[in-house]
């Protein structure tokens, strides 16, 4: 979902953008002379993240692929979290994430205080909508869903809590790459490969610093089936009470008849009058 099309395109084609993070044994390894770093809990941390929707069950050697750590690491990862309730097996072979870890996920987000405040405002503006609409953060050069508000009716985007995305590809991502320093956007461009999407064409970093610097004059980004054929996207920044922009605030819309003309008059007042509501909430 990407492409502004308040101006004329510029963009020949689709594209995809993918960032290459570094993996985490080559990040625990750059920690490893600070005496305060605590290298166990760091692998506990990346086996609980390597389980997802599509592999709910794994193996030590599967689990060790996924994160790099030797097999022994992993087991005793996999004991000390199946001791405190946090995973299970059936076999002692296959390992899946027991509903206890959801505390751990629940004490966090219902601690901060922008996720504790974006709910009700969600609600209000997926009920006036009627569309799905979520929060995203950033997290490297990817936006992660913060918290969502999924539209009730039938035929609509279904977006859920934790789910990533390249900052570069949506609208969240978008205004939140937008209101960086200079120095910091660049940073982030250069830490990205760019990549064709099924034949699409990929974008250059000229293009993508086009697009960057007419979001954060106008305010707000539109995405046209960039990342998904047939969605639209809208985001705008949410700023905290200092001015600082803490987070998006977005719209997606299956696309039926939409244009950048109709998303402007349906969703951006609607997107800005909730922002501006959550920034006076957030402390």
């Amino acid at each position: 979902m990407i492409m502004e099309h308040a101006q004329k395109p510029f963009l020949p084609a689709f594209g995809e953008l993918t960032a290459i993070p570094l993996s985490i044994p080559a990040q625990i390894e750059m920690l490893n002379g600070d005496a305060n770093f605590m290298t166990s809990l760091a692998r506990g941390l990346a086996v609980v993240q390597a389980f997802s929707n599509r592999k709910r069950l794994l193996t030590v050697s599967q689990l060790s692929i996924k994160t790099g750590f030797s097999r022994a690491a992993v087991r005793r990862c996999i004991y000390t979290l199946a001791k405190l309730g946090f995973v299970g097996t059936d076999d002692n072979q296959h390992f899946y994430l027991r509903p206890r870890i959801l505390s751990l996920g629940y004490s966090g987000t219902s601690s901060i205080p922008l996720m504790s405040a974006a709910q009700p405002v969600l609600e209000h503006v997926s009920h006036r909508s009627p569309e799905s609409c979520w929060i995203g953060t950033l997290d490297g050069n990817e936006t992660i869903c913060a918290a969502h508000a999924n539209a009730t009716r039938l035929n609509s985007i279904e977006i859920q809590v934790g789910g990533r995305m390249s900052a570069f590809s949506t609208s969240i991502g978008r205004v939140l790459l937008a209101n960086l320093s200079p120095e910091e956007r660049e940073s982030r461009i250069g830490q990205t490969e760019f990549r064709p999407c099924q034949n699409r064409t990929a974008y250059s970093p000229d293009q993508i610093r086009q697009i960057l610097n007419l979001t954060r004059r106008k305010g707000y980004s539109i995405v046209n089936q960039e990342l998904e054929r047939g969605v639209w996207a809208m985001a705008v920044p949410v700023h905290d009470p200092s001015g600082i922009v803490v987070a998006g605030l977005g719209v997606a819309v299956l696309s039926q008849g939409e244009s950048s003309e109709t998303m402007l008059l349906k969703f951006l007042p609607r997107l800005r009058h909730g922002a501006t509501r959550l920034g006076m909430l957030l402390k």
